[in-house]
């Protein structure tokens, strides 16, 4: 591929992995859409993950590889820690309607960030990175179509309850 090729094609991943329609199912904006607070919170049992606390993992993820990408210092993210967030948090004030819009907002600046790179970017490492641009941003698209799916799953697995 050349000239801006690459970099049209990642794009188009990472949107399509977040919420452009797929020929593989739900993307991961869709596989939240319709849900409402207790649905979001819902666990399979006491130690797992609910969608609620999946999707604020996804926005951190999001942010993660953004930072990576530009070089940022850590600590930026809106939230306090990393990786997963127990969801509900009733201190925190957050509710379902924050954190799906949170989502939102680190995929759009993920985006912004993709679109920022000249196509010789995509084949280095970021500093501070271990793999090359163009692993990270698709390792953040198949991230997001994992955790689809995982949600899905737990939809399915609530509703045969």
């Amino acid at each position: 591929m050349a000239g801006k090729e690459k970099l049209e094609v990642l794009l188009h991943l990472i949107d399509e992995a977040y919420a452009r329609q797929a020929w593989h199912g739900p993307n991961l904006r869709g596989s939240i859409r319709g849900l409402d607070e207790r649905e979001a919170a819902w666990r399979p049992a006491p130690s797992r993950h609910s969608i609620w606390e999946i999707v604020v993992h996804a926005a951190y993820w999001k942010y993660a590889v953004r930072r990576r990408i530009l070089g940022e210092k850590r600590g930026s993210f809106p939230l306090p820690g990393s990786n997963w967030f127990t969801r509900p948090d009733r201190k925190s004030g957050r509710s379902w309607k924050d954190d799906v819009a949170l989502l939102e907002d680190e995929h759009r600046k993920l985006r912004a960030a993709v679109a920022a790179l000249d196509d010789s970017d995509l084949m280095k490492p970021p500093p501070k990175a271990k793999v090359t641009a163009l692993r990270l941003v698709a390792g953040i698209a198949a991230h997001d179509i994992y955790h689809a799916g995982q949600i899905q799953l737990l939809k399915r697995l609530r509703t045969t309850r």
